[in-house]
């Protein structure tokens, strides 16, 4: 907290100065970088319940007023310091475009690529900058070195993307793919590791983890499967779009090999941005995405060759990570588990009304899935729309089926009680 603190107080004094961003000059702005650091001296859940604490927070964002989004499951909103950044960076590429681009904001690239390591606990020669976690983890999935009858091990409720890439490669190059099908929620991480091991064979060389199923907010065990992995020699693939920077935790915690994320997801940085995670001593044997100098080089910026991209994006994603910082991880967590658990509890006292995630905080956090009996997905979601304007999301997929909500750090508890109040009158009709 103390390190905060000091980072607080820096970036006080910093709105002070004209380069600032512009809305750490307004009034609102100043009054919320006063908060958080009169608010850094306490505990990361003193404040998790403060409702005038969090509105504070809901100014930063240009949030609709006119609908209740709780669909930050699919991608989340930037808020104002970082559309001002994009919009900044964008009109000054736009001045002389192969200048400010490759000779000016291209030099930004190397301290962002230290700031993100920073965040995610690693060295910053492990980190590569994207554009979401699809570019990611199929960068990792088609650069492995897998031949026909090697085995990789994961799971029926991964996300599609990922998914089509590893059928992919079975059908081009002859690998095996194991499929795991689990029914969630569960409490367990023994039965989670259990199931996951046992499908390990000698012929096994990779196992595909999603860190938090994005289809109902399902946490993994991902160290204790990894450990299990690497036991018998198979390498990690995190699947992490749907944590980093929603939770505590550092890569290096995970005991993974590779790691794919998005950033326009938790982070809320601009959208179509991403981040690539390589063990160090993995990266000159995973061949790169797109055609490199050297693809078997140990430097991690051999899977950045993406040619022309928006730098102005790239830059962008800074304040987001100032953002994040300024408002604390742990305090982030502790806000989005309590508004989970603020709905999900009341739903779930109402007859024929189910939560399909988890309220314990090991095994889920801001998502929710929302089954009620005899209602098809989307006649919920399309009762929340029509009725109430809440954004939500039909989920039916495998065997998961119920309306995903996900409310964020500017969402209200007057927000979720609209939302109870539309799943009451849900249930009477």
């Amino acid at each position: 907290m103390s390190s905060r603190r000091s980072f607080l107080q820096n970036f006080a004094l910093l709105g002070a100065a004209s380069a600032a961003p512009g809305f750490y000059q307004t009034a609102q702005g100043k009054s919320l970088i006063s908060l958080l650091e009169k608010s850094s001296q306490f505990a990361p859940d003193a404040f998790t319940e403060d409702e005038t604490f969090w509105y504070q927070i809901r100014q930063a964002y240009t949030v609709s007023s006119a609908l209740i989004n709780l669909n930050n499951g699919g991608v989340c909103p930037s808020p104002k310091v970082v559309q001002e950044a994009v919009e900044r960076y964008n009109r000054l590429s736009n001045e002389t475009p192969s200048y400010y681009m490759w000779r000016t904001l291209d030099e930004g690239r190397e301290p962002l690529r230290r700031k993100l390591a920073d965040l995610g606990g690693c060295s910053p020669e492990e980190v590569a900058i994207n554009r979401n976690s699809t570019e990611a983890l199929e960068t990792i999935i088609f650069g492995l070195r897998l031949k026909a009858g090697d085995e990789v091990v994961l799971t029926k409720q991964d996300y599609p993307n990922m998914i089509n890439a590893w059928k992919q490669r079975e059908k081009r190059d002859g690998i095996v793919l194991k499929w795991l099908n689990f029914e969630f929620p569960i409490e367990n991480k023994a039965e989670i590791v259990k199931t996951f091991s046992d499908a390990f064979t000698s012929k096994t060389k990779v196992v595909h983890i999603t860190h938090l199923i994005n289809w109902m907010g399902q946490i993994l065990p991902v160290k204790e499967i990894a450990q299990a992995a690497k036991k018998r020699g198979i390498e990690v693939l995190v699947d992490g779009a749907h944590t980093f920077a929603h939770f505590p935790y550092t890569i290096p915690d995970l005991e993974c090999d590779y790691f794919g994320t998005s950033l326009h997801k938790w982070l809320c940085a601009p959208f179509g941005s991403g981040m690539l995670y390589v063990k160090k001593d993995k990266i000159k044997n995973l061949y790169p995405l797109f055609g490199a100098p050297d693809a078997e080089s140990e430097d991690i910026r051999k899977f950045e060759n993406l040619g022309t991209r928006s730098f102005a994006i790239e830059q962008g994603i800074n304040q987001a990570i100032d953002f994040h910082h300024m408002i604390g991880t742990e305090r982030k967590a502790a806000r989005l588990h309590y508004l989970k658990n603020y709905w999900a509890k009341k739903a779930n006292a109402m007859p024929g009304v189910a939560v399909k995630t988890s309220l314990d905080p090991e095994f889920g956090c801001a998502i929710g899935l929302l089954t009620v009996k005899d209602k098809k997905p989307s006649e919920v979601a399309d009762h929340f729309h029509r009725n109430y304007k809440i954004h939500s999301v039909a989920i039916e997929w495998e065997n998961i089926k119920g309306v995903r909500l996900t409310p964020n750090v500017y969402t209200t508890t007057r927000e979720l009680d609209t939302l109870v109040k539309a799943i009451g009158e849900l249930v009477k009709t």
